[in-house]
């Protein structure tokens, strides 16, 4: 067993990592049955939340493969479904910015709905109550009636100067207005005060938003996250104890808080690795003669540390539970066409087998 922990951990030495790659395949240790198998995958993954706040989230994955914690980064990024304006219809636009520019900045601001609730608008499709979220965006600049003689600030001399992400207003279409799945949790944005523009009195923007179900893929725009990635966890091993004035040295080898300096039953001072999940893996250690052959640098290789942050469209919790989804409802289609192919072949070879038992008849 103690081998087979081993195997998991990449080492990292002065200049190079080593053991890297997975091993654990049928065939390459003689006498060992390493044949994947769901009951003991099951038992070996294993997923833990470390932080979570609305917008990020920080969870362990252990267990699995790379390609598959890889997938789960991807389809975070780029196959996780979100509604984003699409479309922008320009009734009046006043201000000091383009029509494309502000189309630009508009379709960038997160929309907090489940997009789950709609239908995909597929090129050609006509905008309904299936397939289309509405909003509208009306502001007119105007100037206070009382404002101070010699004043400045233009918070205090005009209103509605700022054109803010909360002025954007949900226009229900068709049975939107009667349907509970929008009516208890109606369309909105997830950042009440992302600033649009700036107008000055005279100034006015009276726009229509359109927004559709779409995927990062397509464009960045739909994209849920805007950051996704994982760590492998570090790991020391120390062949001997670390004490008196290397104690102090070792510690300071590492960021703050991966390593404690603590006295012994001896009233000697001794390090101690206690916070893996600071460790930056530096391998500044490596660099003091002092630590030569005492200390083995690693990561390993199965867990990792997802640090996940959204762009407010989709919630921190709902990642990884939507991604595996995603994942699930890809492989649901590889065996769908597997399946198709194989019963194909088998019809084919009936057929086939019949001509020729009605060649032989006649």
């Amino acid at each position: 067993m103690a081998d087979r922990d081993e195997r998991k951990i990449v080492r990292l030495d002065k200049e190079r990592t080593h053991n890297v790659h997975s091993t654990d395949f049928p065939g390459n240790y003689p006498g060992e049955n390493l044949e994947w198998n769901l009951e003991a995958f099951k038992k070996n993954l294993t997923t833990h939340v470390n932080a979570v706040a609305e917008d990020e989230i920080e969870f362990d994955l252990i267990g699995v493969d790379p390609s598959i914690a890889n997938a789960l980064r991807r389809v975070m990024i780029a196959e996780v479904p979100t509604v984003a304006v699409e479309n922008v219809f320009v009734f009046n636009n006043t201000s000091v910015m383009h029509d494309e520019v502000m189309a630009h900045r508009l379709g960038l601001v997160p929309i907090l709905f489940d997009a789950e609730r709609l239908e995909e608008f597929q090129k050609g499709d006509s905008p309904n109550d299936q397939n289309t979220i509405v909003f509208t965006l009306q502001v007119a600049c105007t100037r206070k009636a009382k404002v101070a003689a010699g004043e400045t600030d233009p918070d205090k001399i005009y209103e509605n100067h700022k054109v803010y992400s909360k002025d954007f207003k949900w226009v229900p279409q068709g049975g939107q207005a009667s349907d509970p799945l929008f009516t208890d949790n109606p369309p909105r944005v997830a950042y009440p005060e992302i600033l649009i523009t700036k107008l000055r009195p005279g100034q006015s923007i009276d726009l229509e938003l359109h927004c559709v179900k779409g995927l990062g893929q397509d464009h960045a725009k739909f994209s849920p996250a805007a950051t996704a990635s994982y760590r492998l966890l570090p790991t020391v091993k120390l062949h001997q104890p670390i004490k008196s004035e290397h104690a102090e040295l070792f510690a300071s080898c590492f960021s703050e808080g991966v390593v404690e300096v603590r006295e012994n039953k001896k009233g000697e001072k001794e390090a101690h690795y206690v916070n893996p999940r600071k460790d930056t893996v530096s391998r500044e250690v490596l660099r003091h003669p002092e630590f030569d052959g005492v200390v083995e640098l690693g990561r390993i290789r199965d867990h990792f540390i997802f640090n996940i942050e959204t762009t407010g469209a989709v919630k921190s919790v709902d990642m990884l539970p939507r991604s595996c989804n995603v994942i699930k409802s890809k492989v649901q289609k590889i065996r769908e066409g597997l399946n198709t192919i194989v019963h194909g072949k088998q019809e084919e070879e009936e057929e086939n087998a019949d001509e020729q038992d009605e060649q032989m008849e006649e």
